[in-house]
């Protein structure tokens, strides 16, 4: 089993997908799995399910829904520069973690 990385992407960032089927697309993270090391994507990889009807979706059918990616298969777009960019991590003054744009120098937040 491969071992598990910590990836710098989180819930609420915005990320473009760079490769597959919905490459170029980007989107806000809704979720992340490290264990899975995958990632949803608002309204990107969208798939239909076919579920029967339950106490949670009264009425049954077919359901769109998004899938999730794989974390390698999207980065992080700079809210500066609007490009694909790696992220860092930096210690400041006051013993903070912050993560940083690897292309524009930038704090995220």
């Amino acid at each position: 089993m491969q071992a598990l990385r910590k990836s710098r992407i989180r819930k609420g960032d915005t990320v473009v997908v760079i490769a597959g089927r919905e490459r170029g697309k980007s989107g806000k993270v809704l979720s992340v799995d490290m264990a899975a090391g995958r990632v949803t994507v608002e309204k990107l990889n969208i798939i239909k399910r076919h579920t029967k009807p339950n106490q949670k979706a009264k009425q049954g059918g077919i359901l769109e829904r998004e899938a999730p990616l794989s974390i390698a298969n999207v980065m992080f777009l700079c809210p500066v520069t609007q490009k694909p960019t790696r992220l860092g991590v930096r210690t400041l003054e006051d013993g903070r973690r912050v993560r940083f744009s690897k292309k524009s120098n930038e704090i995220v937040e």
